[in-house]
Order: C-alpha cells, then structure tokens, then sequence
C-alpha cells in the first residue's frame, strides 16, 4: 500500500502569482518565440532550413515563466536542447528503421546525458524526440538540426530573456550561468 500512498502527494499546491508577473511572461514568451518564428518565416523558410520547433513551446514556459527554476537557466536551455538534438540525429541515423526504438532512445539517452552534464532541461526531451519523427524537413538536416534551428533558435530565446526578464526590479535571469 505504501507505493499507491506516495501518489497522494505531499504539499499544498503553490501560491498563485500576480497580474504583473502574468504580464512579463507573457511579454516574454511573446516576444520570444515571434523573434523565432520571424527569423524562419522570412529568412530561413526559403531555404531547407527551418527554425521553429514545438519544443520552443515547452522552454518558453520555462525561461519567460518559470525564470528562478534550475532547468530555466541558459546552461539548461543551450545546453539541453543542443546535447539532446545531437542525441536524437544519431538515433534516427542508427535506429531509424525502428522508429519506435529510435524514439525510446533518443529521449531516454538525451535524458540521462541532461542529467550527467547538470543540462536538464524538459523540452530537451521534444527536442530528441523531433529528431526521430520530425518527417523529411528534419531528418534532411542531419546535425545541422543541433546548431540551426536548436542551438540558434535557443540562443534567439536567451537572448528575448536576458532582455526582457531583467527590465522589472523585481525579476533577475538568469539565476545562474554555469
């Protein structure tokens, strides 16, 4: 009975944050993800390139509303999208056959390496796994998927978040670098 006890829970929900820390997340994550998604629809989308992957998504909650939490952090955010790209590009190549095999892999293993490197970061894991079911645009890319759109698209991000985060005397990012 004691394993079914611990799904219970064991703390009160936290507290609901205010109007003010509301509006600078959404500033943020506004700001943030237009920037990602200006520089693909009108500088790499005539290319093969792409920039805007869903895993933006999930790092925009976290660097824009979540900006004290460790897996917020810019060593997180670079760190964890870029070593679980690569992780996922070699699982496709290797595994691609298999491409439920494949995604096991790839987010399993980006997870374990997050965790090796102090990188972890939750969208890392969306990132891995794009690399296997992302379709052709993704897969042609090879590892370029870890520098463009992962690790600029990031970086495009940090960049929204140093900015923005820092403007309110009552919000500071990053908490930490490395």
């Amino acid at each position: 009975m004691n394993y079914f006890n611990k799904m219970r829970g064991h703390t009160q929900s936290p507290p609901r944050v205010g109007l003010i820390e509301i509006l600078w997340s959404w500033i943020g994550s506004f700001l943030g993800i237009a920037a990602v998604g200006l520089l693909h629809f009108r500088v790499l989308d005539q290319s093969a390139l792409i920039m805007i992957i869903g895993s933006f998504g999930a790092s925009a909650v976290l660097v824009y509303g979540a900006i004290r939490s460790p897996l917020a952090q810019p060593r997180n955010l670079i760190g964890g999208h870029v070593l679980s790209a690569i992780v996922g590009v070699a699982a496709y190549q290797y595994l691609g056959g298999q491409p439920w095999l494949a995604a096991a892999m790839a987010v399993s293993v980006s997870i374990a390496l997050m965790h090796l490197t102090k990188t972890l970061h939750p969208p890392g894991g969306a990132t891995a796994l794009i690399a296997v079911i992302g379709g052709d645009s993704v897969h042609n890319l090879g590892y370029l998927y870890a520098i463009v759109p992962v690790g600029l698209g990031a970086g495009v991000m940090l960049t929204i978040a140093l900015m923005v985060n820092n403007i309110s005397k009552d919000r500071r990012y990053p908490e930490f670098w490395f």
